[in-house]
């Protein structure tokens, strides 16, 4: 696999974490540079771990991961997504800008995006991949792409902060969604 397909493969890999962030963004309102970092080493450090796991579980699971990564993506997004959205119909409380960060919230979103690397790092291991730089570039692709995710909506949720949780919540939501029929083969 050459540089240039490595490339293309980290942006592809990226686009949920990069959508992700947009929507952190977009609920956070007023970020901060530590902002875009956490949630750079977040979506990069998951989009690289998981190829890594993937690489060494290769031929003996593959069957098993990749029959059921949509399943756990969709149920992942759709209940944050859907916690997103009954909070901002709630009118409840404001959230604190950290606690949309938090450790339990990004872990989950960060898992939830990077379950299609895993399969791509079982796809590694057949195809005998030099996996350390590859999983290296995928991370570091993804953070630079979730950084300016966070950026992009953070542009646009301080002006419309509620229709903007409601749009990060039905964004997971799609998210979730669009995985679940590409991996039923609908889409």
């Amino acid at each position: 696999m050459g540089l240039w397909e490595l490339f293309i493969l980290a942006l592809g890999l990226s686009m949920d974490a990069f959508a992700v962030s947009i929507c952190k963004g977009l609920g956070l309102g007023k970020i901060k540079a530590k902002h875009m970092c956490l949630a750079g080493a977040w979506f990069g450090g998951f989009q690289a771990l998981m190829p890594l796991i993937g690489y060494f579980l290769g031929r003996f699971f593959a069957e098993i991961i990749t029959a059921y990564d949509h399943w756990v993506a969709f149920f992942l997004l759709a209940f944050i997504g859907g916690k997103m959205i009954w909070d901002a119909l709630d009118g409840g409380q404001e959230e604190d800008v950290d606690a949309a960060m938090d450790p339990k919230t990004m872990f989950l979103l960060a898992v939830a995006t990077s379950i299609d690397a895993l399969a791509v790092g079982i796809t590694f291991a057949f195809l005998e991949v030099d996996i350390l730089p590859a999983v290296l570039f995928i991370g570091a692709t993804t953070f630079v792409c979730s950084a300016v995710g966070v950026k992009v909506g953070s542009v646009f949720g301080a002006k419309y902060q509620k229709k903007a949780e409601l749009a990060g919540g039905g964004a997971l939501v799609l998210i979730g969604l669009k995985l679940l029929l590409e991996g039923l083969g609908i889409l």
